[in-house]
Protein backbone atom coordinates (compact mmCIF):
# COMPACT_ATOMS: atom_id res chain seq x y z
CA UNK A 1 0.00 0.00 0.00
CA UNK A 2 1.28 3.64 -0.52
CA UNK A 3 -0.06 6.84 -0.71
CA UNK A 4 0.79 9.70 -2.86
CA UNK A 5 -0.74 13.08 -3.68
CA UNK A 6 -3.40 13.19 -6.75
CA UNK A 7 -2.24 14.51 -9.96
CA UNK A 8 -4.13 15.86 -12.68
CA UNK A 9 -3.46 13.44 -14.71
CA UNK A 10 -5.77 11.23 -12.13
CA UNK A 11 -8.55 13.48 -12.46
CA UNK A 12 -10.58 11.35 -14.79
CA UNK A 13 -10.67 8.60 -12.07
CA UNK A 14 -11.38 10.65 -9.29
CA UNK A 15 -14.63 11.63 -10.98
CA UNK A 16 -15.41 7.81 -11.62
CA UNK A 17 -14.41 7.38 -8.60
CA UNK A 18 -17.31 10.21 -7.25
CA UNK A 19 -19.63 8.22 -9.48
CA UNK A 20 -19.36 4.82 -8.11
CA UNK A 21 -19.73 6.32 -4.33
CA UNK A 22 -23.17 8.20 -5.75
CA UNK A 23 -24.39 5.00 -7.39
CA UNK A 24 -23.34 2.95 -3.97
CA UNK A 25 -25.17 5.39 -1.89
CA UNK A 26 -28.43 5.79 -4.01
CA UNK A 27 -28.79 1.49 -3.93
CA UNK A 28 -28.60 2.46 -0.06
CA UNK A 29 -31.73 4.03 -0.53
CA UNK A 30 -31.50 5.32 2.90
CA UNK A 31 -28.37 7.30 2.52
CA UNK A 32 -27.51 10.73 1.42
CA UNK A 33 -26.43 10.53 -1.94
CA UNK A 34 -23.63 12.98 -3.15
CA UNK A 35 -24.03 15.30 -5.85
CA UNK A 36 -21.60 15.81 -8.97
CA UNK A 37 -18.80 17.69 -7.49
CA UNK A 38 -17.44 20.88 -9.78
CA UNK A 39 -14.30 20.10 -11.74
CA UNK A 40 -12.62 23.46 -10.73
CA UNK A 41 -13.19 22.44 -7.17
CA UNK A 42 -11.16 19.49 -7.43
CA UNK A 43 -8.82 20.84 -10.07
CA UNK A 44 -8.00 23.40 -7.07
CA UNK A 45 -8.04 20.88 -4.40
CA UNK A 46 -5.19 18.56 -7.07
CA UNK A 47 -3.12 21.68 -7.41
CA UNK A 48 -2.86 22.46 -3.86
CA UNK A 49 -1.91 18.79 -3.26
CA UNK A 50 -4.85 18.11 -1.32
CA UNK A 51 -6.45 14.95 -3.03
CA UNK A 52 -4.61 12.03 -2.61
CA UNK A 53 -5.07 8.30 -3.69
CA UNK A 54 -4.21 5.07 -1.82
CA UNK A 55 -2.56 2.47 -4.29
CA UNK A 56 -2.26 -1.42 -4.42
CA UNK A 57 -0.11 -2.87 -6.58
CA UNK A 58 0.02 0.35 -8.60
CA UNK A 59 -3.82 0.72 -8.44
CA UNK A 60 -5.91 3.46 -7.03
CA UNK A 61 -7.98 1.56 -4.21
CA UNK A 62 -9.38 4.46 -2.64
CA UNK A 63 -9.59 8.46 -3.00
CA UNK A 64 -9.51 11.20 -0.38
CA UNK A 65 -9.42 14.86 0.15
CA UNK A 66 -8.65 17.46 3.02
CA UNK A 67 -8.87 20.98 3.65
CA UNK A 68 -7.28 23.17 6.69
CA UNK A 69 -10.53 25.08 7.26
CA UNK A 70 -14.03 24.07 7.34
CA UNK A 71 -15.54 26.82 8.91
CA UNK A 72 -19.62 26.18 7.38
CA UNK A 73 -19.12 23.00 8.77
CA UNK A 74 -17.26 22.82 12.03
CA UNK A 75 -18.92 26.47 12.57
CA UNK A 76 -17.15 27.73 15.15
CA UNK A 77 -14.61 24.49 16.39
CA UNK A 78 -13.14 26.03 13.01
CA UNK A 79 -10.81 28.17 15.06
CA UNK A 80 -9.03 24.93 16.51
CA UNK A 81 -6.11 23.66 13.99
CA UNK A 82 -7.46 20.98 12.21
CA UNK A 83 -7.02 18.83 8.96
CA UNK A 84 -10.69 17.95 7.84
CA UNK A 85 -10.89 14.68 5.34
CA UNK A 86 -13.47 14.67 3.06
CA UNK A 87 -15.08 12.60 0.49
CA UNK A 88 -13.26 9.03 0.55
CA UNK A 89 -14.24 7.00 -2.07
CA UNK A 90 -13.17 3.75 -2.11
CA UNK A 91 -13.35 1.04 -5.67
CA UNK A 92 -15.82 -1.38 -5.28
CA UNK A 93 -13.28 -4.72 -5.69
CA UNK A 94 -11.11 -3.08 -2.46
CA UNK A 95 -14.04 -2.60 -0.78
CA UNK A 96 -14.08 -4.26 3.05
CA UNK A 97 -10.49 -3.30 3.56
CA UNK A 98 -10.69 -0.03 6.11
CA UNK A 99 -8.81 1.93 4.59
CA UNK A 100 -10.66 4.93 6.95
CA UNK A 101 -7.81 3.37 9.43
CA UNK A 102 -4.99 3.54 6.66
CA UNK A 103 -6.40 7.19 6.43
CA UNK A 104 -6.05 8.10 9.91
CA UNK A 105 -2.73 6.43 10.19
CA UNK A 106 -1.80 8.65 7.59
CA UNK A 107 -3.00 12.07 8.66
CA UNK A 108 -1.78 11.48 12.29
CA UNK A 109 1.92 11.52 10.55
CA UNK A 110 0.56 14.09 7.71
CA UNK A 111 -0.34 16.54 10.59
CA UNK A 112 3.00 15.50 13.84
CA UNK A 113 5.16 18.72 12.39
CA UNK A 114 2.15 20.92 11.57
CA UNK A 115 1.43 20.95 15.23
CA UNK A 116 -2.25 20.23 14.13
CA UNK A 117 -4.89 19.30 17.06
CA UNK A 118 -7.46 17.22 15.36
CA UNK A 119 -8.28 15.11 12.53
CA UNK A 120 -12.05 15.39 11.38
CA UNK A 121 -14.40 14.41 9.50
CA UNK A 122 -18.47 14.88 8.34
CA UNK A 123 -20.98 12.39 6.90
CA UNK A 124 -24.66 13.35 6.94
CA UNK A 125 -27.52 12.18 8.33
CA UNK A 126 -27.74 9.15 10.73
CA UNK A 127 -25.83 6.38 8.98
CA UNK A 128 -25.66 4.07 11.91
CA UNK A 129 -23.34 1.69 9.83
CA UNK A 130 -21.35 4.69 8.95
CA UNK A 131 -21.12 6.18 12.80
CA UNK A 132 -19.83 3.06 13.82
CA UNK A 133 -17.55 2.42 11.03
CA UNK A 134 -15.54 6.13 11.50
CA UNK A 135 -15.53 5.66 15.87
CA UNK A 136 -14.03 1.74 14.87
CA UNK A 137 -11.44 4.19 13.21
CA UNK A 138 -10.72 6.18 16.06
CA UNK A 139 -12.75 8.98 15.52
CA UNK A 140 -15.07 10.15 18.22
CA UNK A 141 -18.48 11.03 17.28
CA UNK A 142 -19.44 14.13 18.23
CA UNK A 143 -23.08 14.20 17.33
CA UNK A 144 -25.60 15.18 14.96
CA UNK A 145 -26.11 19.15 14.21
CA UNK A 146 -28.24 21.09 11.80
CA UNK A 147 -25.61 23.47 9.95
CA UNK A 148 -26.72 27.07 9.99
CA UNK A 149 -25.52 28.32 6.76
CA UNK A 150 -25.35 26.02 3.75
CA UNK A 151 -25.44 28.58 1.09
CA UNK A 152 -21.96 27.53 0.10
CA UNK A 153 -21.64 24.19 0.77
CA UNK A 154 -22.29 21.24 -2.37
CA UNK A 155 -26.46 20.75 -2.24
CA UNK A 156 -26.16 17.80 -0.51
CA UNK A 157 -25.39 19.42 3.10
CA UNK A 158 -29.07 20.89 2.81
CA UNK A 159 -30.67 17.36 3.51
CA UNK A 160 -30.04 16.00 6.43
CA UNK A 161 -28.22 17.00 9.85
CA UNK A 162 -24.85 16.17 9.82
CA UNK A 163 -22.39 14.31 11.91
CA UNK A 164 -19.07 15.25 13.07
CA UNK A 165 -16.15 13.35 14.12
CA UNK A 166 -12.85 14.05 15.66
CA UNK A 167 -9.62 12.82 16.80
CA UNK A 168 -8.17 14.88 19.33
CA UNK A 169 -4.17 14.47 19.17
CA UNK A 170 -3.29 16.53 21.96
CA UNK A 171 -5.62 14.44 24.71
CA UNK A 172 -3.92 12.67 27.12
Amino acid sequence: MVIKNVTITDIGEVFKFYKIASEYQTAKKKVVVWPAFERAMVETEIAENRQFKLLINNEIACIWAIAFSDKQIWEERNKDTAVYIHRIATDPKFRGNNFVADIVTWAKEYVKQKKIQFIRLDTLGNNIKLIAHYKNAGFDFLGLFNLKNTDRLPDHYQLAPVCLFEINLFKD
